[in-house]
């Protein structure tokens, strides 16, 4: 299976031509391990993500992780990084980011985005009032 499909990677374009706090459009996850990555733009190379990425160690960060290479792992019994086929995010990546530092892994529970959501968004409201008008 090809790790995006043509309307994917056309999305993932388009958020990587304009700079924003986007949702991610799609999640890779190691089958046997505890890697899963979270992106949400591929810059015009064609080939340097950016996204969420937890390599199971406890400390996921943002940041950005190579197409090609991700798709060359190869792990046991012939298996390779996949992607979800039933991930839609419904926050923007800066939710998941906060809830995965939070957690230690990237997390979908609804609880951990919920609460992550409302701190971000005190956090802006807060940086908005501190703003000059």
């Amino acid at each position: 299976m090809d790790l995006l499909t043509h309307s994917l990677r056309e999305r993932l374009l388009t958020n990587g031509a304009c700079k924003a706090d986007h949702v991610p459009l799609v999640k890779f996850f190691n089958p046997v391990g505890a890697a899963t990555w979270l992106f949400s733009e591929l810059d015009s190379d064609g080939d340097t993500l950016f996204g969420l990425c937890d390599l199971g160690f406890g400390f996921p960060e943002l940041g950005c992780a190579s197409l090609s290479e991700i798709a060359s792992v190869r792990l046991p019994l012939g298996l390779t990084i996949e992607r979800d086929l039933h991930f839609a995010a419904e926050h923007p990546l800066s939710v998941y980011a906060d809830a995965a530092r939070h957690c230690g892994q990237i997390t979908e529970h609804p609880d951990h985005l919920t609460r992550a959501a409302a701190v971000l968004a005190r956090a802006r409201k807060s940086e908005r009032s501190l703003s000059p008008p």
